[in-house]
C-alpha cells in the first residue's frame, strides 16, 4: 500500500506500508492491504505505520482528513 501524508506546505511522508493506524473521530482504526474504500475525518493524535521492512514510524497530527482507495491512503493534515 502507499501512504501519503500531506500538510498545507509539503509532503510529510510518502512510502510503501503494510499497515496504518489513524485517530478517527469515532476512534482509532487500522487500514490493511485491500481495505474497503473510505473517507474519514481525523482527531488530534498519532498516525502510526509499519513499512514493508517492518520499520515503524509515527506522526503527531492536530486533525485532518483521510481517503482510502485502491491501496492508497491519502492523509491531509493540519
Amino acid at each position: 500500500m502507499t501512504l501519503k501524508i500531506i500538510s498545507t506546505s509539503k509532503i510529510v511522508y510518502e512510502g510503501q506500508v503494510n499497515s496504518v493506524t489513524l485517530p478517527g473521530t469515532q476512534g482509532l482504526f487500522t487500514v490493511l492491504k485491500n481495505h474497503a474504500s473510505l473517507i474519514s475525518t481525523l482527531n488530534a493524535g498519532i498516525i502510526s505505520y509499519k513499512d514493508d521492512n517492518g520499520t515503524q514510524g509515527q506522526f503527531d497530527v492536530r486533525g485532518g482528513i483521510v481517503d482510502v482507495d485502491n491501496n492508497v491512503i491519502s492523509v491531509c493534515i493540519y
